[in-house]
């Protein structure tokens, strides 16, 4: 069943990004992808994504920054976030959930699969 949903990814690690946006694209959503925090953010606000998968660790401006930019922004606000990261730290995971995201993955723990799976659920929820 194809699924036209617009998702967003901000990643840094190119193999990364191409592995999830082959399994995405597979599954039929529309994938976006940014390299950076400052890319992530200008295509947040000129794709309006239906979901950002958002990587912490990243170059110019890192996930934290983004995720708070994003809830700031009263036009992107209620987009759904899931943190990718490998940052598995309680105090991390707290900080993310603080700023307002949805879910959060540790990238080495999860199939691109597994994160299909999780995004899927959480655009059901919209």
């Amino acid at each position: 069943m194809p699924n036209s949903a617009k998702i967003l990814l901000i990643e840094d690690e190119k193999m990364l990004s191409s592995m999830y946006s082959t399994k995405f694209t597979k599954e039929g959503y529309n994938l976006v992808a940014a390299y950076d925090g400052e890319e992530g953010l200008a295509k947040a606000k000129t794709e309006k994504p239906d979901l950002i998968l958002l990587d912490i660790i990243m170059p110019k401006l890192d996930g934290f920054v983004v995720l708070k930019a994003l809830k700031e922004d009263s036009s992107l606000k209620d987009i759904p976030v899931i943190l990718l990261t490998n940052l598995g730290q309680d105090e991390d995971i707290k900080k993310g959930k603080e700023l307002g995201a949805n879910d959060y993955f540790i990238k080495a723990n999860h199939t691109p699969a597994e994160v299909v799976e999780k995004a899927r659920a959480v655009l059901e929820k919209k």
